[in-house]
């Protein structure tokens, strides 16, 4: 019994890690904001990468600012949406990339520093 309610609370805790940047990757949800031109932001995640959960907070408080309030943020789950990962052709976990108008105008992978984070994301506006 212990085991159980020991697991519910891991699973409790770690299912709101697993969506702090956006939300889980949808083709016709990221093919709508295309079409509607807003800035976009992908953040390639595993949940078993150290630096993806220290990008997770700084893109969690950059989405909150004004200026990137208008973001889609899409996350795509890199071990387990491989079509998605494919599509954006990336080679590794902790990649972000950026669209703006329907283009990709960026892309990042392991960058941890706020400041940088949001210079790639600022390409978007």
């Amino acid at each position: 019994m212990r085991r159980r309610i020991f697991l519910a609370v891991v699973l409790f805790l770690t299912s709101g890690l697993a969506l702090a940047v956006g939300t889980t990757f949808d083709a016709a949800a990221f093919d709508q904001a295309q079409k509607s031109g807003k800035p976009i932001l992908i953040a390639v995640h595993a949940d078993w990468c150290p630096t993806c959960r220290a990008q997770d907070p700084l893109l969690t408080e950059l989405l909150q600012k004004p200026e990137f309030k208008d973001f889609a943020a899409f996350r795509v789950d890199y071990d387990g949406q491989k079509d998605a990962v494919k599509r954006f052709k990336v080679p590794m976990q902790s990649t972000l990339i950026v669209f703006k108008g329907g283009k990709e105008v960026g892309r990042s992978t392991g960058e941890t520093r706020k400041d940088a984070l949001a210079a790639l994301m600022q390409k978007a506006l």
